[in-house]
């Protein structure tokens, strides 16, 4: 690094003691809240637009009178703070009125993921004791499919958000919006009352283990993670619009883009779900100046026909994870971003990573303590020294990522408690000590002078997560599910790399129960469009005669995932679902050459 690049890292200086200032931590007893900053905004810039989606904008005055609308009619029904209640709806307007309006009142909106159905759709709702179910029109045929699964009153507990109040409530809910449209539009006089420290939203995230598990987010985390993105990462001021196209029951679309514009009062442009060809066209008609991204779409930009005006648009910052070094310097340069803030953590993880001074390749550092320490990926689990420690690796080698839990890095968890304990690794150092466990293999990596900062660099998952278009899969979760087809009698479930991809495939290798044969493909493949959302769906399929496993029965994956679908090393059969396919294919010398040259559509 030369003098230019340590004379551009100077001058993050006033930001960095800006940031110490701000970023102390706020008492959890402290009366705020996400629904408070809402109404704040109204009260500072009441006719800035403050969302846009679908053609509709709304101010923060408008947008502050529909949450306020919303809250009230929950009052109505009985619903009030301590309670929690499910929301099933797509990325629009109303979505966030219904978790800022459930917010005002103390009440946890437990944010369902749109492509669930079935079980794991069942299990979201009644593992966070929800108390009603909001249900945007375009989700309606899911939860019909469960509602008999339920502790909920059809027709009572259903609470039915239609798209532009077009069509008619169906006769199992009640109609949200006819409701609320005569319900005071002024604040809550409870929100006054909300500590930072209640809990605000569950966010699922698979986990490493069965079913997905409601992460813990509380005002308080809430609003610190949305002040560093305003702050540190995406430096908004009121006059930026951002634009978020990413699914907001996720952290990093509800939190970091939309948690940013919030605690900034900048407006945000809400797209329902991303499209690569009206990116661009769309960025310049909305004015956005900020992208909130994972890596897999900026990886569909890149492969989208260059333009020789592609890098003329008002775009100029980007905040998000996942952007992998092999495509950032391309990424950066053909779009013309200056800066961009990778970011690195969890939904239920006390700690993350931010790339504060705009380094490359780097997902930046954090202010609390990490280690780094041996990890064997075979064995799926941490080296320790005969002293039973945890073991550091060396400068630049990759290790499992730990995060120190202390009164300024609080672990809050799940709302299982034995979910809770499995993600923490106590007596790592020395006796007494509990880190959180990332599930991640990181690296530090030197870029040059940064203040003393150490950097660090995403390296992969291990263990029993891996993340496919977008979304984290439970390994286990999946396997649950493959084992319930009658021709199955185990299955071991693993992420497997496809060139041109980010993230991490699902694989499973089954076999089959006695006495048959062959598995029966069409019945397989009709069984997993059922049971698993299309991220979690195995796109690879191998017939082992026996499952491996170790000394403890755990399945082993370290060889499985080394092998992937690879016919060189692999004899067993194989078979593959390709992009658009709803079945599977014997996996033949042509289709492996398409897939190695990333021309098979993934």
């Amino acid at each position: 690094m030369g003098i230019a690049d340590t004379v551009k890292t100077l001058l993050h200086l006033p930001l960095l003691l800006k940031l110490k200032r701000e970023m102390v931590p706020r008492a959890p007893s402290e009366r705020f809240c996400i629904g408070a900053q809402v109404a704040k905004n109204a009260a500072s810039w009441p006719d800035r637009i403050a969302y846009s989606c679908d053609g509709r904008t709304i101010s923060w005055d408008g947008f502050n009178k529909l949450a306020n609308r919303y809250a009230h009619s929950f009052l109505a029904r009985g619903i009030a703070a301590g309670d929690t209640v499910s929301v099933m709806m797509e990325n629009r307007i109303e979505f966030l009125g219904v978790i800022f309006g459930l917010n005002k009142i103390g009440v946890t909106a437990a944010l369902l993921n749109t492509n669930l159905t079935g079980k794991p759709l069942v299990h979201c709702i009644s593992t966070t004791g929800s108390k009603a179910c909001v249900v945007g029109e375009e989700c309606g045929a899911a939860i019909m499919g469960i509602m008999g699964e339920l502790n909920l009153r059809s027709g009572k507990d259903f609470l039915y958000v239609a798209e532009n109040n077009q069509n008619a409530c169906p006769d199992w809910a009640e109609d949200l919006d006819a409701d609320a449209q005569d319900r005071p539009w002024v604040n809550p006089e409870q929100t006054a009352a909300i500590e930072l420290g209640h809990t605000a939203l569950y966010i699922f995230t698979s986990g490493t283990t069965g079913m997905p598990k409601a992460a813990i987010m509380s005002n308080r985390r809430y609003l610190g993670t949305a002040s560093l993105s305003a702050l540190g990462g995406m430096r908004l001021e009121p006059e930026h619009r951002v634009y978020n196209c990413l699914p907001l029951y996720h952290a990093t679309g509800l939190v970091v883009g939309v948690g940013g514009a919030l605690v900034a009062g900048a407006s945000t442009f809400i797209r329902r779900k991303f499209s690569a060809s009206n990116f661009l066209s769309e960025a310049r008609r909305e004015g956005t100046t900020h992208f909130v991204y994972i890596g897999e779409l900026c990886r569909y930009l890149l492969n989208t026909p260059q333009r020789a005006d592609d890098a003329n648009n008002p775009l100029h910052t980007m905040m998000g994870n996942g952007l992998r070094p092999d495509v950032w310097m391309q990424f950066k340069k053909r779009f013309g971003f200056k800066r961009i803030a990778e970011l690195y953590g969890a939904s239920e993880g006390n700690a993350g990573f931010c790339n504060i001074l705009n380094k490359d390749l780097t997902i930046g550092t954090t202010l609390v303590a990490v280690k780094l320490v041996q990890y064997d990926v075979h064995k799926d689990q941490i080296v320790r020294d005969n002293q039973g420690r945890c073991i550091e690796v060396q400068a630049g080698e990759p290790g499992l990522g730990l995060i120190q839990v202390d009164p300024n890095a609080q672990f809050e968890g799940y709302t299982n408690k034995e979910a809770t304990e499995k993600k923490v690794v106590r007596g790592a150092f020395e006796d007494g000590d509990v880190w959180f466990n990332t599930g991640d293999l990181l690296r530090t990596i030197d870029v040059g002078f940064s203040f003393g900062f150490t950097h660090f660099q995403f390296v992969d998952r291990v263990g029993d997560t891996f993340r496919w278009k977008g979304e984290n899969v439970s390994t286990n979760e999946v396997g649950e599910l493959i084992n319930m087809h009658p021709d199955v009698r185990f299955s071991n479930v693993y992420g497997v790399h496809v060139p041109g991809t980010d993230g991490r495939a699902g694989m499973a290798a089954l076999t089959l129960r006695e006495g048959v044969a062959a598995l029966n493909l069409e019945s397989f493949a009709r069984h997993v469009q059922k049971e698993l959302p299309a991220f979690a769906r195995p796109v690879f399929v191998r017939i082992q005669p026996e499952i491996e496993v170790t000394g403890t029965f755990k399945m082993v994956k370290g060889d499985l995932r080394e092998e992937a679908y690879d016919l060189a090393r692999v004899q067993d059969p194989m078979y593959v679902m390709l992009p658009g396919s709803s079945g599977y294919a014997p996996l033949t010398p042509e289709l492996h050459q398409q897939i190695q040259g990333a021309k098979a559509g993934f």
